[in-house]
């Protein structure tokens, strides 16, 4: 059994454990998935099948069918897993030092950020560089609305609206269409 002492940095991030960032295995990862965001938002979007192998090699895993405009940043890449149909408008950020799952047939209008990073609250600690991570769940048939942000730890259910430029702090359920800063249950879609 591993113990806290004896994990690597990179196990206490996929853990949600404290974690120095500044380890040079994760530097060394950062830095490939670096190299591959550059090369997909550098390769024209005629090159659709060049751009479909850089993401499916960055991403944990993706279902067949996918597009994402350019620009895309993330940490590692390979902590996302989307599912069929994902589609990813301009500006898209997300930041997977811990898992993040995306069901089928979700859109992410432009500017989406989706974080898993967080920092301790005491001011002393944050200032060694640590931090852990909290992973994120979108379910099917999602669509994130412009500039929205999604913060550690949180889970949005199936068939979820998220209007422009909200702030998703707290799980969102089934069939819910949500706005707001943060983030607040407007009416549910009735099917």
């Amino acid at each position: 059994m591993t113990t806290e002492s004896t994990k690597s940095e990179k196990q206490k991030m996929l853990d949600g454990d404290l974690y120095h960032p500044s380890d040079p295995q994760l530097v060394e990862e950062k830095a490939r998935a670096r190299k591959l965001t550059r090369a997909f938002n550098e390769t024209p979007e005629s090159k659709l099948k060049k751009r479909e192998e850089i993401i499916k090699s960055l991403f944990g895993s993706t279902g067949n069918n996918l597009y994402m405009e350019s620009n895309f940043h993330c940490d590692y890449g390979y902590n996302i897993h989307i599912g069929e149909n994902f589609y990813a408008n301009y500006d898209c950020v997300i930041l997977d030092g811990g898992t993040i799952t995306i069901g089928d047939n979700c859109m992410l209008a432009p500017g989406v950020h989706i974080y898993t990073a967080g920092h301790p609250m005491d001011p002393t600690e944050r200032s060694t560089g640590i931090e852990y991570t909290k992973p994120v769940v979108i379910g099917d048939n999602v669509w994130i609305g412009g500039r929205s942000v999604i913060n550690p730890g949180v889970t949005v259910g199936n068939n979820v609206v998220i209007a422009s430029g909200s702030v998703v702090t707290k799980d969102i359920p089934d069939n819910a269409v949500v706005a707001g800063v943060p983030t607040k249950v407007i009416k549910y879609i009735k099917f």
